[in-house]
């Protein structure tokens, strides 16, 4: 088992799994330590949890509950591969919902989880501008809706939640450039992640990830029109931790890569007239 650590933050973290165990290595008892959801993305394992016996095929979820004791098996293929997200107590408290959902030991691959897990997926492999740790917590929200059965919640109006997601959006915006998390924009608006994910997102269209990733391209955008610096020094200026990932990050959002922006922005028609015509 090859186990990476993805992130790893106070109320949730991520961690991606790789078994490459197969039919003849001896399956062993193993103890879940906290609340986690595991979304398999390849290969296939057995569950045995709480008296019940499952197969999982890539889209499944493994549900973990603490204390509880499970046993893998691979009788039909070798190896596995999941994305797990282990979250706080408080976390799985703001959620709701009581015990009942995460005590289920496994979930089949269900529509409203698997394009949440794929997304999750990209996330990590830094295809999308959504933070992990966000999609995380959607996963862990829609996962007790679909499994309880019960409705979504409506969105909030109410003038405070409203002003906290503005007044932290301009928090966020002046400080872009620094590393910011889920957790450290909550605190800033005095609520838990959960809530400030979901007031965020309803109040402003957009996560908190999504707005700091837009605040540090739009801060390198007018860096790169106005000044003559090195590129690899605007994208560190503004947040972005390496070189590589803000030059994708920005062509994925602007069409063309940092330096043709900047010759576009010196008047270089040729490269607007390319970029026109491709639309």
């Amino acid at each position: 088992m090859i186990a990476t650590t993805l992130i790893d933050r106070n109320s949730i973290s991520v961690s991606d799994y790789r078994c490459s165990a197969g039919p003849d290595d001896k399956p062993f008892v193993e103890q879940h330590r906290g609340h986690s959801i595991s979304y398999v993305r390849k290969g296939s394992f057995g569950l045995h949890c709480r008296g019940r016996f499952s197969e999982l095929v890539a889209g499944s979820v493994l549900v973990g509950y603490p204390g509880d004791e499970y046993t893998c098996t691979h009788d039909h293929v070798c190896g596995d591969e999941c994305l797990s997200f282990f979250l706080a107590p408080e976390l799985v408290e703001a959620i709701g919902d009581g015990r009942r959902p995460w005590q289920i030991g496994c979930a089949p691959p269900l529509p409203e989880l698997v394009v949440l897990g794929e997304l999750a997926q990209a996330a990590a492999d830094g295809g999308s501008d959504v933070g992990l740790d966000e999609i995380g917590l959607l996963l862990a929200s829609r996962f007790v809706e679909v499994v309880s059965d019960k409705p979504r919640k409506a969105g909030m109006d109410a003038a405070r939640d409203r002003r906290r997601a503005v007044e932290t959006a301009l928090w966020i915006d002046a400080h872009s450039h620094r590393q910011i998390n889920l957790d450290d924009a909550a605190r800033q608006a005095g609520v838990g992640p959960f809530h400030f994910l979901r007031l965020f997102s309803h109040v402003l269209g957009v996560t908190p990830h999504q707005y700091l990733l837009r605040s540090r391209l739009r801060h390198a955008a007018r860096r790169l029109a106005d000044d003559d610096g090195p590129i690899t020094d605007i994208a560190y200026d503004v947040g972005f931790a390496d070189l590589s990932n803000f030059v994708r990050t920005f062509h994925r959002a602007a069409g063309v890569s940092p330096l043709k922006f900047r010759q576009a922005s010196r008047g270089d028609r040729k490269i607007l007239q390319e970029r026109l015509a491709l639309n």
